[in-house]
């Protein structure tokens, strides 16, 4: 994740800095937030080594790419036991119990 930082700061950086964040949307605003506390905290060079775990877990909000995965593998899985002949009619689709997760 790369920072701009304008050569100069005045009222339209200012005000157009929000436009690039996620502050309004909600979703990803408290990880974003925490991120960029501990960035202004240790600052560009060591915020970068020293706040890595805040990085990772802004960037799952935002992409969701780890609970991709695993509903990829999840649906590798249950391919795999029709293919081999494990899930046979009904039992192919079957939803999960409701408390199962």
């Amino acid at each position: 994740m790369g920072e701009l930082s304008p050569a100069f700061r005045n009222i339209f950086t200012d005000i157009t800095g929000g436009i690039v964040d996620h502050q309004q949307l909600g979703r990803c605003a408290r990880q974003e937030l925490e991120f960029r506390d501990c960035m202004e905290a240790y600052g560009w060079d060591r915020g970068l080594i020293k706040c890595k775990h805040l990085l990772e877990e802004f960037q799952e909000c935002q992409t969701n790419r780890k609970q991709f995965l695993r509903f990829m593998a999840m649906r590798r899985e249950r391919d795999r036991k029709i293919a081999c002949g494990e899930l046979t009619g009904d039992k192919q689709y079957v939803s999960p119990r409701i408390d199962s997760f």
